[in-house]
């Protein structure tokens, strides 16, 4: 090997020392900026709401399901009310978690019912007693969120 021919094997070697070292700095300064991202990103939480406004005003009570009509006298069993007042039904129903009441499915539009209906905002009329629904032929379980729950008659 001449003299020549040494000197560019060592510029040679030099250079991919060089290019190894610059490549490990720029290595080491990207994994040093992550971490820093990542230690001071601030943490947060997502937060949902959905505002489904206030509860139908019904004599009787309303469907369970959208768009949440006013039910007939006789839908709903005298075990969803308490003191003449609605429990609830659908998003608004604030009974217990175990709750199963019993509806009369021959009011309900998804049974075929298009019969007469209150519209929102009536007031009972003053013979018609929510704690004692004369001659109720209740023949669905229901548990107050829109679901069936057995106990068909």
């Amino acid at each position: 090997m001449t003299q020549g021919e040494n000197r560019r094997s060592k510029e040679c070697s030099k250079n991919i020392e060089d290019n190894a070292m610059k490549r490990l700095r720029f290595f080491a300064l990207a994994a040093l900026v992550a971490v820093c991202f990542a230690v001071t990103a601030p943490k947060t939480e997502a937060q949902v709401s959905v505002n489904i406004g206030v509860a139908p005003e019904c004599p009787y009570g309303y469907y369970d399901v959208a768009p949440y009509d006013c039910a007939p006298y006789g839908y709903y069993g005298p075990e969803w009310f308490t003191g003449g007042i609605f429990i609830g039904a659908g998003p608004w129903f604030h009974g217990s978690e175990g709750f199963h009441g019993h509806v009369n499915n021959r009011f309900h539009p998804e049974h075929g019912y298009n019969g007469p209906r209150p519209a929102r905002g009536d007031k009972p009329e003053p013979g018609k007693r929510l704690d004692k629904v004369s001659h109720f032929k209740g023949n669905e379980v229901r548990d107050g969120r829109g679901h069936a729950v057995g106990g068909k008659r």
